[in-house]
């Protein structure tokens, strides 16, 4: 009985902020034995504390290329642009090493609700396969955005893919709504996480071609 009552005074004292449930959401294009999978991915890494005036989304791309091909790409902090829509131009920050607190300057292509993004890098974990970054300026509508990036190998009948979760946190700008901030957000995330399948799947085989011409000439001699 008290730990109930301390749990629902905790709910009150915090009542403008709510953890996200997306370990509880399954996200588009992924099936249910997948998802239940990665729930304990989901719920390690892409939970967050979202305050009130925020919202926060999760979505997953299914990618036909191992999973070592992707991870070379999306780890790559100072490359967005090879796999990211909307960027014209990256440049990063002198001594810049691939270290936790180093940071990237984005300009934005014409046409959107945006110009110029600095960008944080808060995560790399080679071994789990995460990484992610933070907005921490520039002139943009995303204020307090942070974004979480895992990649998996999923077995799914009987053939292993790899499969690329993408969550974030970001503030409501005034005037909109929630839902209107995810729409273009995820939108935003959708179309990048998109092309990384594309560009990655189109690595692989190319990669795969180079094999087997490098094992024909091996056959041959």
């Amino acid at each position: 009985m008290e730990q109930r009552d301390e749990e629902e005074s905790a709910v009150e004292s915090s009542s403008d902020e709510i953890l996200s449930a997306h370990h509880l959401t399954l996200p588009h294009g992924l099936t249910h034995e997948e998802f239940e999978d990665l729930k304990q991915a989901v719920t390690e890494f892409h939970v967050y504390r979202v305050n009130s005036g925020q919202c926060s989304s999760l979505l997953a791309q299914r990618v036909h290329a191992p999973l070592h091909t992707v991870w070379s790409v999306v780890r790559c902090f100072d490359k967005p642009h090879t796999y990211k829509h909307f960027i014209k131009s990256c440049s990063v920050r002198e001594n810049f090493s691939m270290t936790i607190g180093d940071l990237r300057d984005v300009t934005v292509i014409s046409g959107l609700p945006a110009a110029t993004s600095t960008e944080r890098f808060d995560i790399l974990d080679d071994d789990k396969h995460v990484t992610g970054f933070s907005i921490i300026g520039g002139e943009h509508r995303l204020r307090n955005y942070r974004s979480v990036t895992t990649v998996h190998e999923v077995e799914r009948d009987g053939t292993i893919c790899t499969v690329v979760l993408e969550s974030y946190v970001v503030d409501v700008p005034e005037g909109n709504t929630e839902e209107d901030t995810r729409l273009f957000a995820d939108t935003v995330v959708k179309l990048n996480l998109q092309k990384l399948a594309s560009v990655c799947e189109s690595m692989a085989t190319l990669g795969l071609q180079r094999l087997r011409t490098a094992y024909i000439k091996w056959w041959s001699l």
